[in-house]
């Protein structure tokens, strides 16, 4: 992944190499937001491959769009390996960045998976080697060959990879219900919490619920996880007047699934979302680090 200088050879030379990179970009973005959960990590890394593009010898490179999503995929896994020493520090539960997803369902991948919030945090336990076979895989269908190429293992062991990964995120998740009993559920819950209506809540929550919150430290959130129906619906209750106070809510798609997103004065502090199974509502989802859901609130203002 060396670069060189030689790629440049005039003006018409740099305008292909641009049209070559925005073609792929896309992919190249869903790549990197699903292996680090960052949309401003997924912009920055890829602006790093596009320069790296620019400098490098685009006539040794025979396949652009696999060389692209070679040196994203690679810059990907260190970068996942210093986020999670990062997030070892992170106050807080640490979510996902919300994105829109309604003006880019698969945010270039041709199927969606490994986008949802449950998906993404389940992949947070994998290793980033481990990650990225699974995304390159699930996500994109890249051949096992050509994953096995991108991380530098045999196919043998990408195999092998991709599989475990795919029995600990099936294995550990509930299976989801359709988009549009999400959607009900989540709108039944925003009901509720705003409420306080504890019986309501209660009703909605699968038994082993769990509620986190992100606040990154930077406003006021939960700093653990709240685990059980019982305890979030008797936590949600007892914030619902000072939380709620002159709150409007709006609708979007962020992820792929609905979101409320919640503005007080205009400007919107909350995304909320949450994951259900035939059981009720496993987690509740509240992401409220202002950092993170700016992306959101501007393409949503």
């Amino acid at each position: 992944m060396a670069v060189a200088d030689a790629g440049s050879g005039g003006r018409g030379d740099l305008d292909e190499a641009a049209a070559v990179f925005a073609g792929v970009r896309p992919r190249l973005f869903g790549i990197a937001y699903r292996m680090l959960g960052s949309v401003a990590e997924a912009e920055d890394l890829v602006q790093e491959v596009w320069l790296r593009w620019q400098a490098y010898d685009r006539a040794t490179v025979h396949d652009p769009a696999a060389f692209l999503a070679t040196v994203t995929t690679r810059l990907a896994i260190n970068a996942a390996q210093s986020a999670r020493v990062r997030r070892e520090t992170y106050v807080g539960p640490w979510l996902p960045e919300p994105v829109d997803t309604g003006a880019d369902p698969y945010l270039g991948a041709e199927r969606g998976e490994a986008l949802e919030f449950a998906v993404l945090l389940l992949l947070e336990r994998l290793s980033p080697t481990e990650r990225a076979a699974y995304v390159l895989r699930e996500a994109f269908d890249y051949p096992y060959r050509q994953i096995a190429d991108i991380v530098q293992l045999n196919e043998a062991a990408v195999r092998q990879l991709v599989s475990r990964a795919r029995k600990r995120v099936t294995g550990e998740r509930r299976t989801p219900v359709s988009k549009a009993q999400q959607r009900r559920l989540l709108t039944a819950f925003v009901a509720a919490a705003r409420s306080g209506d504890l019986t309501m809540l209660e009703e909605l929550f699968a038994a082993d619920v769990t509620s986190y919150s992100d606040g990154g430290g930077v406003v006021r959130a939960t700093r653990f996880p709240v685990v059980g129906a019982s305890r979030v619906a008797k936590v949600i209750k007892a914030f619902a007047v000072p939380f709620w106070a002159g709150v409007e809510v709006d609708w979007a798609d962020t992820n792929g699934q609905a979101s409320a997103l919640l503005r007080r004065d205009g400007q919107v502090f909350a995304v909320i979302t949450v994951t259900a199974s035939e059981q009720g509502i496993d987690q509740v989802l509240w992401m409220m680090n202002p950092i993170k859901i700016t992306g959101v609130s501007r393409s949503e203002s």
